[in-house]
């Protein structure tokens, strides 16, 4: 009886009565088990006392965490009771999730191992496969999920997309800026996917939003403003200054097809021919017109240099782009300012694309406003997405995007898996 007792300790199992443990054919350890009076006759979805149906399929087994070299699996009946509200299902069992084939502390494991190992070692160490690590991950964070509202005294959020897949498969993320914690993710890009974060929020939370920062995407500002009319919204520099850089590329692009239509190229053999003159001289001037000045190199100053003795235009595109970055800079009202004046300048540049981009700065004035007031961006927002990016690697294999988003939250969402053994306020028992 003792060393039964140190069975039903050893395999942290609770509200359980360790029958028998003997060695299997293979050398895996079976430990033939019943749930106690208190666990007995319950609905395996909701838990409640519920009427027995039939014996189900008889006995079956669940894999629980190895006992040294050997497997260990644990063994018990599967009655199915009729429940009033899930009609008829499997018992519930203390030691597993429903319609789960591991038990609870087998799931704690993996799912640690998979936030803080490669896939390898989880595989490896666990003796599984990969796409069962997903489907583990995806039960420990629904119970993770249905402990706490994450969602619950959110003011300031950030919202933005990353790619997930080939094929322009993308993720909606949502972040909380005062916590850094990633609160929701679903596959797409649309104002349905985001739609349905604000569904989950509910109107009161909603209007208690009160800063959103996004990109320029005209399907995010739309609903936010459907959603949380209350809320600011606020530009997010990174986005805007991208399309002074993106303005500058195409005067470059212009003036290097110049250069190249007026000037003269010699053969250089295998087909490869090179250009003499300024067309040379414009040659990797790219990253010379893109970086900020503080990180130029002395090669690159010298190229800013010759640009601005020998294409005023293009130097002129150089110093628009290097205005608008200085108006985020230095933000507040000085900001404000500096906005203006770099509006009225690139109105006026005869620089077709600047002028373009004036117009784009001009219809995105009120955001950007609001950004240089209240200092948001989604700059937390893409360090995130970085880490999603890593997650998205080490997640390869996965059959379903549920199990990537999974594992993000468990991750990122602030609910770190502990593990076996250990007390995890997270995770309901």
């Amino acid at each position: 009886m003792r060393s039964i007792r140190v069975w039903a300790g050893l395999l942290g199992l609770q509200r359980t009565v360790v029958e028998e443990v003997r060695v299997g054919e293979r050398g895996e350890v079976i430990v033939a088990v019943r749930p106690d009076w208190r666990a007995r006759g319950r609905c395996g979805v909701c838990q409640r006392r519920s009427a027995g149906y039939d014996v189900g399929a008889g006995r079956r087994r669940w894999r629980a965490l190895d006992v040294g070299t050997a497997l260990c699996f644990i063994e018990a009946e599967a009655p199915r009771v009729c429940c009033a509200e899930h009609g008829v299902v499997v018992a519930h069992v203390p030691w597993a999730r429903h319609d789960a084939g591991h038990t609870r502390q087998f799931d704690e494991q993996v799912a640690w191992l998979a936030t803080q190992c490669s896939k390898t070692a989880v595989t490896q160490l666990m003796r599984i496969a990969w796409r069962t690590v997903g489907a583990v991950i995806q039960r420990v964070w629904a119970d993770v999920e249905a402990v706490g509202d994450r969602l619950d005294g959110l003011t300031r959020i950030g919202i933005d997309e990353v790619s997930s897949k080939r094929g322009h498969r993308y993720l909606t993320v949502v972040v909380d800026h005062d916590s850094g914690r990633l609160l929701w993710a679903a596959p797409g890009r649309d104002r349905g996917t985001l739609a349905a974060f604000f569904d989950l929020l509910g109107p009161e939370r909603c209007q208690q939003i009160t800063h959103v920062s996004a990109d320029q995407a005209s399907y995010i500002a739309e609903i936010v403003a459907q959603r949380c009319p209350a809320a600011v919204q606020c530009a997010d520099p990174f986005h805007i200054v991208k399309w002074a850089t993106e303005a500058l590329d195409e005067v470059r692009r212009q003036a290097w097809n110049d250069a190249r239509r007026h000037g003269a190229w010699i053969q250089k053999g295998r087909g490869r021919r090179e250009w003499t003159g300024q067309a040379r001289a414009l040659k990797h001037a790219r990253y010379a017109l893109w970086k900020n000045p503080e990180n130029l190199t002395d090669r690159q100053r010298e190229k800013l240099e010759w640009i601005a003795k020998t294409d005023p235009r293009l130097y002129r595109a150089y110093l628009l782009k290097e205005g608008l970055r200085y108006a985020f800079a230095v933000k507040g009202h000085a900001g404000k300012e500096a906005l203006e004046r770099w509006l009225s300048w690139a109105r006026r540049c005869q620089i077709p694309a600047f002028v373009h981009l004036a117009k784009r700065i001009t219809a995105a004035r009120p955001r950007i406003h609001a950004t240089l007031d209240h200092g948001l961006s989604n700059a937390l927002i893409e360090s995130v997405n970085t880490k999603i990016r890593l997650i998205t690697r080490i997640a390869f294999g996965f059959h379903r995007t549920d199990a990537l988003i999974a594992l993000a939250m468990l991750s990122l969402a602030g609910h770190k898996p502990t593990l076996p053994g250990r007390p995890n306020p997270h995770i309901q028992q």
